[in-house]
C-alpha cells in the first residue's frame, strides 16, 4: 500500500499581479472548516505587504459551486459532544476573515460561480468586486436549519431594495445571478465560459488600481431578474412588524405565491424566524459590517449555547435526514413576547473583535 497525500483544501498561487485563493474541497462544494479559514487568513495577511500581489482573486474548485457554506455537520458534532468552545472559535475566525476581506487594502475579486451560500456569501459578498454567472445560486438558508444568517449576511440583506432583505432572510430562498446583482450581493455578471479568460486578464492585463475596468470587458447583461414583479406583495407583507403579522398579511393576499410563502414560514423554526427578522432590521441601522458581525456573533452563540433548535435542525436536515425537525416551540403562536430578546442581548464569554 502507498500513502496518499491529501491536497490542501485551499490552493494559494501567484499569477502575474494576481494572488489567487481557490477553495479546494469540491467533493463538499468547498464547505468551509476552521483549517480552510485559517489558510485563507494566513495568505491574505501575508499578501498585504507582498508587492508582487496587487489584486486578489477568490474562487472555488469544481463545477458545482464556489462554497456551499460552513461545515455545519462538524459544528453539530462539536456542540453535541460538549465542545461548544470550538464552535465559538470557528465563528470568531470566520467573521474576522469576513472583515479582513471587506477591509483589504488591495482589490479583492470574488467569483461566486455555482452554489454560493452561507459562509460562501461571507467570502464573496464583501469583496470589492463580486462576480456571478448564469450558474450562480446564492442564498442565506440558515432558517432552514433553525439558525440565523451570519457572516455579514444581515449587513447585505438589510441593504437590499425594499423588503427583499426580510424575504430572503426568513425564507432562505435562492437568488440567481441577475437577482444577486439587483439585490446588492454582486456587481458583475460574467458568463462561466469566460471566467478563465477573465482570470488571465486580471493577472496580466489589469490596472491594479482599477481592475473593474478589466472585469467590465467580460461583463454581460443577464436576462432580467423576475424579482421586481413580486416586489409589491413582498414589500407589503414583509414590512409587518412581527413574523406572525407577516404570515397574516401573506394569507390575506389570496395569491398562490403569497400562500406558498406563508406555508413555508409556518414549517420553519419559529424562534429562528423571530431572531432573524430582528437581526436584519437591527443591521439595517448599523454603520458598518463589523457592527453587523458583532450582532450576528451574539445571536449565533446564543443558538449554540442556549437554544436547541440549531442542533435539531442540523440533525433533521443533514445528519439523520428525516426532514422532521421538532422545533421548540413548534409554532409561532407559542412563542413568548419578544422571543428574539435573549439572542439580541446575549453576551458571549469572549468578544468577537
Amino acid at each position: 500500500m502507498t500513502d496518499t497525500i491529501a491536497a490542501p483544501r485551499v490552493l494559494a498561487s501567484k499569477e502575474g499581479a494576481l494572488g489567487r485563493l481557490t477553495l479546494n474541497r469540491p467533493e463538499a462544494i468547498n464547505a468551509l472548516d476552521l483549517g480552510m479559514i485559517e489558510l485563507l487568513t494566513q495568505a491574505l495577511t501575508a499578501w498585504i505587504d507582498d508587492t508582487d500581489v496587487q489584486i486578489v482573486l477568490i474562487d472555488g474548485a469544481g463545477e458545482r459551486g464556489m462554497c456551499a457554506g460552513g461545515d455545519v455537520r462538524a459544528l453539530h458534532g462539536q456542540i453535541v459532544s460538549g465542545h461548544a468552545e470550538r464552535t465559538a472559535e470557528f465563528f470568531r475566525a470566520e467573521y474576522a476573515l469576513n472583515a479582513l476581506i471587506a477591509e483589504y487594502p488591495k482589490p479583492v475579486v470574488a467569483i461566486a460561480d455555482g452554489i454560493t451560500m452561507g459562509g460562501g456569501i461571507g467570502l464573496a459578498g464583501h469583496a470589492a468586486i463580486r462576480i456571478v454567472t448564469e450558474r450562480s445560486r446564492l442564498a442565506m438558508p440558515e432558517t432552514r436549519i433553525g439558525f440565523t444568517p451570519d457572516v455579514g449576511g444581515t449587513w447585505l440583506l438589510g441593504r437590499a431594495p425594499g423588503r427583499f432583505g426580510e424575504y430572503f432572510a426568513l425564507t432562505g430562498s435562492t437568488m440567481d445571478g441577475a437577482d444577486a446583482v439587483l439585490l446588492g450581493f454582486a456587481d458583475h455578471f460574467v458568463p462561466s465560459d469566460r471566467l478563465d479568460a477573465l482570470r488571465e486578464a486580471l493577472a496580466y492585463r489589469a490596472d491594479p488600481t482599477g481592475p473593474s475596468e478589466i472585469v467590465l470587458l467580460f461583463d454581460e447583461t443577464p436576462d432580467p431578474s423576475q424579482l421586481p414583479a413580486s416586489r409589491t406583495w413582498i414589500d407589503e407583507a414583509f414590512s409587518a412588524p412581527t413574523v406572525v403579522e407577516i404570515v397574516e398579511r401573506l394569507r390575506s393576499q389570496g395569491t398562490t405565491d403569497a400562500a406558498a410563502t406563508a406555508d413555508l414560514l409556518e414549517e420553519l423554526a419559529p424562534t429562528a424566524l423571530v431572531v432573524t427578522l430582528d437581526a436584519v432590521r437591527e443591521a439595517r441601522g448599523f454603520p458598518n459590517l463589523r457592527a453587523a458581525l458583532e450582532g450576528e456573533y451574539r445571536r449565533v452563540l446564543w443558538f449554540v449555547n442556549e437554544h436547541p433548535d440549531l442542533v435539531e435542525g442540523i440533525r433533521a436536515q443533514l445528519v439523520d435526514k428525516d426532514r422532521d425537525p421538532k422545533w421548540q416551540p413548534p409554532t409561532l403562536a407559542e412563542l413568548a413576547p419578544d422571543a428574539g430578546a435573549g439572542a439580541r442581548d446575549y453576551a458571549p464569554e469572549r468578544p468577537l473583535f
